[in-house]
């Protein structure tokens, strides 16, 4: 039985928050899953072609870019600095070569920033006749100075190789996204909102990091993880290192890879800013929402970087980045970098992707119960309210009943409904778990052995 996902009530005026009851709990699918939104998160992407909305769109949440996003090769006189003339103008006197260079640098940065404007103006005008960023020159340059162990460039080139570009066009339009390699002979780990967007019918073609280009395949897809495992035809790629999201610090240095913009093998460094920051990302357009106990980071991701790899500094794939908090609007411009980005724990994905190549789909942990927020008298969030409880599920079978206000889960604080969904998705099915809860003022607390949905998350 599928069980309908409404949005999370705003209180009334003369509503006292208090007053809180089941009519109010927030209706997730016998699991304590929901969209119990208060803040929306944007999946991740690329740029999109014209007709696609960057909010989501009919066919794609606010990722995409156009094909590969290459445009028409630069011609003989890229970049905009030609040859010298024959006859080099006087030199300027000494007390104005400073004027000169700084001269010379805004040039330069203005070429910079009309490439990147061209780029953009390329996505969303699909005109090809304007110049559009392409992968990195390769000229005579100087083999770079060996990286010490622990620093982000060691890092990056450990992972680097393991790193793709994913480009997918179907009769809705293109998108890319980025992937992480898990095996020589093809796998590939990325999100489902990179891959599923296209819908039927999707052509996918991943660009390797050594420039090769081949297709592939979905081997299988997770919606309620936003994860995706895809086959491509090739048989010597290098697989990246996973890590251990577990062992991870606030403050810890970590560095992002992946395609950001459509523009592939892109490396930027930043700290873990928060962790188990539970994060609802989705596409209003197509009613689908995802609750994951994210780590938080202000290693600059945007638009492209969805699937890429979050490491650490020893160079182990420690997340999978899957959405960025925009600045409140869904326009073009305001859908970058803003340094709060979210990975999905690479602990919680492990399992799921497992699960993906042996089987297609995927299992997930079950409370079986329906959730709210619950509210202080000052208005503020402060646990999650439970609604009606499943006959037989984990929560009846641990005694949990309506009204209860979950506080803690295996001894970390809920402060809503999101944090308990979250709290839930991070475990599996099995999995017994220390529920700490007020009933009528009392605080108590109960072991629960949470169910599965048996790969089947909305019935």
């Amino acid at each position: 039985m599928t069980e309908n996902q409404p949005h999370q009530p705003q209180n009334q005026p003369g509503q006292n928050p208090q007053q809180q009851g089941p009519d109010r709990t927030q209706q997730l699918p016998l699991s304590g899953y929901g969209q119990h939104q208060q803040q929306q998160f944007a999946p991740l992407g690329g740029q999109q072609r014209p007709g696609q909305h960057p909010s989501g769109g009919s066919a794609y949440p606010q990722y995409g870019a156009p094909g590969t996003h290459q445009g028409t090769p630069p011609g003989s006189n890229w970049p905009p600095f030609g040859p010298q003339p024959a006859h080099q103008p006087k030199p300027a006197k000494p007390k104005r070569r400073g004027l000169a260079a700084v001269a010379l640098t805004a040039l330069l940065v203005g070429a910079a920033g009309g490439v990147g404007g061209a780029a953009v103006y390329s996505a969303t005008n699909d005109s090809s006749a304007t110049p559009s960023v392409t992968a990195p020159l390769n000229g005579n340059q100087a083999a770079p100075a060996a990286a010490p162990d622990g620093s982000v460039q060691s890092a990056a080139a450990k992972v680097l190789p393991s790193v793709v570009k994913i480009a997918v066009t179907s009769q809705q339009g293109a998108a890319t996204g980025s992937g992480i390699v898990i095996s020589k002979d093809g796998l590939i780990v990325t999100n489902n909102h990179v891959v599923a967007g296209g819908g039927a019918g999707a052509q996918i073609t991943v660009m390797l990091n050594d420039g090769r280009t081949v297709p592939a395949t979905v081997k299988g897809t997770d919606p309620l993880t936003d994860l995706a495992v895809i086959h491509a035809d090739a048989t010597d790629l290098t697989p990246a290192t996973l890590g251990q999201s577990g062992k991870l610090g606030v403050g810890q240095g970590v560095v992002a890879i992946g395609s950001p913009f459509g523009l592939e093998a892109t490396v930027t460094s930043g700290i873990v800013s928060a962790l188990n920051r539970p994060v609802t990302s989705g596409d209003e357009q197509q009613d689908s929402t995802t609750v994951f106990p994210a780590i938080q980071t202000d290693a600059a991701i945007n638009p492209g970087n969805s699937g890429g790899a979050l490491i650490d500094l020893a160079g182990q794939v420690v997340g999978i980045n899957s959405a960025i908090k925009t600045a409140g609007g869904s326009g073009q411009s305001e859908g970058g970098n803003i340094g709060l980005g979210f990975a999905i724990p690479i602990d919680q994905a492990k399992p799921i992707i497992d699960e993906l190549v042996a089987k297609g789909k995927a299992t997930h942990a079950r409370l079986g119960v329906t959730v709210g927020d619950a509210q202080s008298s000052d208005g503020l969030s402060s646990g999650a309210r439970l609604g009606e409880a499943t006959s037989g599920g984990a929560a009846d079978k641990a005694g949990l009943q309506a009204g209860d206000v979950v506080t803690a889960v295996d001894g970390k604080a809920i402060s809503s409904g999101d944090a308990l969904v979250a709290a839930v998705r991070s475990h599996r099915p099995g999995d017994e778990v220390k529920i700490n809860f007020t009933r009528n003022g009392k605080a108590q607390s109960v072991t629960a052995t949470l169910g599965s949905d048996n790969g089947n998350p909305t019935g």
